[in-house]
């Protein structure tokens, strides 16, 4: 009985939000991107500064592992083709940096709140993710996209940054809409609420 109940609030409250989101694709988003995640071993000092200095190697080895994808699910085919190498590029910069600390890179879906970009914003939701943990991963993290190739050129963005997204996605992340940019992203985030639940719900 409640799982029925959970079944059908979900699709009454799917129906409402699609009836007020009308660019088509817009959800399309979260398979579009591929995020990066990297978690420090704990908040002291050097750990976190640890966590940056893993960051900007794998950052300045971006280009060679996902300049040439086309699309997102290219680039996390990539991300789990080279994953060993990746994991190789962070143990090298932690035992550099006089670190002992086991670094583990693992490819799949997470959860990531909404972000802020400077003229760049992504809604909250489930995307796929190259997730770089660094000892055990007890620490905050630093997370950005890494296709399209956000976290490197952020700063002075411009279109090609976002060379890998829809029209209707483009406008969405730069509020380009003739409604309320923050009432599009809480009902494209509430759709995707709604997909986890009913996965969660279907696997339980």
């Amino acid at each position: 009985m409640k799982f029925w109940l959970t079944f059908t609030s979900s699709l009454l409250a799917a129906a409402v939000i699609l009836s007020v989101v009308p660019a088509q694709g817009e959800a399309a988003i979260y398979d579009d991107v591929l995020r990066l995640r990297v978690i420090a071993a704990s908040d002291s000092e050097a750990d976190q500064a640890m966590k940056l200095r893993v960051r900007d190697a794998v950052l300045d080895a971006s280009d060679e592992f996902f300049g040439d994808c086309g699309n997102a699910e290219e680039a996390e085919a990539c991300a789990i083709e080279n994953a060993d190498t990746l994991r190789q590029i962070a143990q090298t910069v932690v035992l550099e940096s006089g670190g002992d600390a086991p670094v583990r890179v693992s490819v799949g879906e997470e959860r990531y709140p909404r972000r802020d970009y400077g003229g760049w914003t992504l809604p909250a939701g489930t995307y796929r993710s190259l997730r770089i943990t660094i000892g055990e991963g007890a620490g905050h993290n630093w997370w950005c996209v890494l296709y399209p190739g956000l976290c490197v050129r952020y700063a002075d963005a411009g279109d090609s940054v976002m060379a890998g997204l829809t029209p209707e996605e483009y406008r969405l992340v730069t509020g380009q809409k003739t409604r309320p940019g923050r009432i599009r992203f809480r009902l494209l985030e509430l759709l995707a609420e709604l997909a986890d639940d009913w996965r969660h719900t279907r696997e339980g």
